[in-house]
């Protein structure tokens, strides 16, 4: 009976053990190669230093626009793609909104305020900010210490 459970837990954990492997993220050096990594200096930094840039890397993900819409406009996500609520944070000061705001994020985003509504807000700096799905296509913008979401457009 012992050696039945050993079976199906090993059954259960070798796919696991697999699947955390594969989802491994490779290093800098190792996406940029040996020789690449040396001539950007980047073999001058120590461990912690090194640990450090691979971890704002991890956080700041480059995006790049791979369609354009019939109008020249880029398109962030395929038909396809499921649109997900996220949460990000103002990169510097946020004193609300005026009806033409450019809100840049701590994720390297930029949105634009599509509507003139302008809720009350408290001024305040790197402010939490909450990006959901709306209908049509659309998106919604909360910022912590306002009194009301704004629809916005992603521009970068």
């Amino acid at each position: 009976m012992r050696l039945a459970h050993l079976i199906i837990a090993l059954l259960f954990i070798v796919p696991v053990i697999a699947l955390a492997q594969s989802t491994h993220a490779p290093s800098l050096r190792e996406r940029m190669g040996q020789a690449q990594f040396q001539a950007a200096g980047l073999g001058k930094l120590s461990p912690e230093e090194l640990a450090r840039l691979e971890s704002w890397l991890a956080a700041h993900p480059q995006t790049e626009t791979r369609m354009v819409s019939a109008t020249g406009k880029p398109v962030f996500y395929a038909a396809s793609a499921r649109r997900q609520a996220f949460e990000a944070h103002v990169d510097g000061h946020f004193a609300g909104w005026t009806g033409r705001n450019l809100i840049t994020l701590d994720n390297g985003q930029q949105w634009r305020q599509r509507g003139s509504d302008q809720p009350a807000c408290n001024s305040s700096d790197n402010a939490l900010a909450k990006v959901k799905p709306s209908l049509f296509d659309s998106w919604l913008m909360y910022v912590k210490g306002c009194n009301g979401s704004v629809h916005v457009e992603r521009v970068k």
